[in-house]
């Protein structure tokens, strides 16, 4: 059974039973603790609430984990991204609560500073307005969402997707609060053998230092040229008769200069001294861990980002610092080639599906199936299908890609299209892009919008939206998987670290095999929930390591 649940202005609780249409199936209790209402009722299936960020991260504080959640928020968002045209609107339940009574809608809160450590304390909520009562929004809220969500064109896969997108929040909240496990002093170790000692007033490490100047005597002329600002750079080749148009790696590649060879050295570490260099050490890792915000969602395609901390853009080399507690270890699981498996999946064409059928590379069998054995061309042509590479090689490929795949390159064509004619295009489960006026508030009359720059632009992305989002809807069913195996098990084991096709695991060492075991599961099931009955597999590449940077 479903428990409403709302947090009172004492720190008490509202709460109810509902029934099916999500209209209250008993009495209203009240109690005098959230807390204790939660942890007092393990037998409720699933609870209903405003929103999983604000209320989750009390009910963990206090060591209080629930198996499934309904986010209004979440829900929210998602539905006005169905709804056509309503892209990219607040979602609060004052929001939802406005749109129900035809109110003025108020804009959601501003965004939280990142913070580097959990706390109990967020932002006040977006206020109801003055009179109305929290908990009796809540419910006629989720009622009406339920309503909406039946006029959906598919209402159970919208279901799926509501339920996924409210379990990845759970996922996210727990994440946060367990951390990744983090070696500061196998980081500073790092830091000090590739960026030297640092020097006081705050200028740059040793290493830093030696290879500015290194630039600078490339240069010549006894000009001091900066590294770090780019029109310097650019200004320099000028004088030495070179025309750059940026300092991008791979323009600068193509420079047969002195100066190339340091400059490009300084630039990789200088990325690491700021993302990742010692006052992010400080200010991100404490008592053994990394524990970023994750924020699921974050993407208009469903893919995750982080409220600071760069925790999606961790280094490799800074890798080496995440490391298993003793006597654990870390599961690190790697969806192989997720996106053209997802394509086989959502486009059902028979050729790509019987190549998607198997565990093995599947470049290398497409390829053996047309492209003269050449691995890499037969990945060119289907990466350049899904991200409409229109160019080179990629287009030389297509139209053998589009004789064998006919359905598979249909599909995302036909998203293309519809994003070029400024149309909507959304996953199998009902995940929606933004509609035009999104991109360009000033577009409200498509007639002479198709063929313009911006078309063709949008077009690109919405070829690629129903792959990778349909990719995200699936990952958040593989992550809502993994955490019920985990739970009904009893294992100790935590989710600790996800992003778009890679799970981290840490775990007491003799519970790995069950839990690469838990993601194999979670992965083919959510390949059924996601896309119905295919013979498409979605394979895990998997490593139990005690340090993350040997998993590749």
């Amino acid at each position: 059974m479903r428990w409403a649940v709302a947090e009172t202005e004492d720190g008490g609780a509202r709460l109810c039973p509902l029934d099916a249409d999500g209209r209250p199936a008993g009495a209203v209790i009240q109690e005098s603790s959230l807390v204790e209402a939660v942890r007092s009722r393990p037998e409720v299936e699933r609870w209903v609430w405003r929103s999983t960020a604000e209320i989750y991260r009390i009910l963990l504080a206090a060591g209080v984990r629930v198996e499934r959640c309904y986010d209004v928020q979440v829900a929210e968002g998602l539905l006005i991204g169905y709804e056509e045209g309503q892209s990219g609107q607040a979602r609060s339940l004052a929001a939802a609560w406005a749109r129900l009574r035809n109110l003025p809608v108020p804009p959601d809160a501003p965004a939280r500073a990142a913070q580097t450590q959990p706390s109990l304390f967020e932002s006040a909520p977006v206020p109801l307005p003055s009179g109305t009562d929290e908990f009796t929004a809540l419910l006629e809220v989720y009622a009406g969402q339920l309503a909406r969500t039946a006029r959906t064109a598919h209402p159970d896969r919208m279901r799926l997707l509501l339920a996924a997108e409210s379990a990845g929040m759970l996922v996210a909240a727990e994440m946060s609060r367990s951390g990744i496990p983090w070696r500061a002093d196998v980081h500073r170790e790092l830091l000090d053998t590739m960026l030297g000692e640092r020097f006081a007033g705050g200028s740059e490490p040793r290493r830093l230092a030696e290879l500015a100047d290194d630039v600078s005597r490339a240069f010549g002329g006894g000009v001091r040229v900066r590294p770090d600002l780019p029109n310097e750079i650019v200004r320099a080749f000028a004088r030495a008769g070179i025309l750059v148009s940026s300092t991008r790696k791979w323009e600068l590649q193509q420079i047969d200069h002195p100066a190339v060879a340091p400059l490009l050295e300084y630039k990789s570490l200088y990325r690491l001294h700021t993302a990742h260099g010692w006052s992010w050490l400080e200010q991100w890792v404490h008592d053994g861990r990394f524990r970023p915000e994750y924020l699921p969602g974050g993407t208009v395609s469903g893919r995750w980002t982080t409220n600071g901390g760069g925790a999606l853009q961790i280094p490799k080399v800074i890798r080496q610092a995440i490391r298993a507690d003793p006597g654990w270890t870390l599961v690190v699981a790697d969806a192989a080639q997720m996106e053209p498996r997802v394509l086989a999946a959502i486009s059902r064409d028979p050729g790509l599906m019987q190549v998607a059928a198997r565990d093995a590379d599947l470049y290398a069998d497409l390829a053996a199936r047309g492209f003269g054995g050449d691995r890499a061309q037969a990945k060119l042509a289907l990466l350049g299908a899904i991200y409409g590479q229109t160019s080179g090689d990629a287009l030389t490929h297509m139209a053998g890609l589009r004789r064998r795949y006919p359905a598979a390159v249909a599909y995302v064509d036909d998203a293309a299209r519809a994003g070029e004619e400024g149309r909507l295009v959304r996953t199998r489960l009902g995940r929606t892009c933004t509609p035009v006026s999104h991109d360009s508030p000033d577009q409200t009359d498509l007639s002479g919008y198709a063929g313009t720059s911006a078309s063709r632009a949008r077009g690109r992305f919405t070829r690629n939206f129903v792959v990778q989002g349909s990719a995200a809807d699936w990952a958040l069913l593989v992550l809502a998987g993994v955490r019920h195996a985990i739970a009904r098990a009893g294992l100790r084991a935590e989710l600790v670290f996800f992003q778009h096709d890679e799970v981290i695991v840490h775990c007491p060492l003799d519970e790995a095999t069950e839990v690469a075991e838990a993601i194999s599961v979670a992965a083919e099931t959510a390949g059924r929930l996601a896309f119905g009955p295919t013979p498409v597999r979605f394979p895990f590449t998997t490593a139990v390591v005690e340090c993350y940077g040997d998993a590749k």
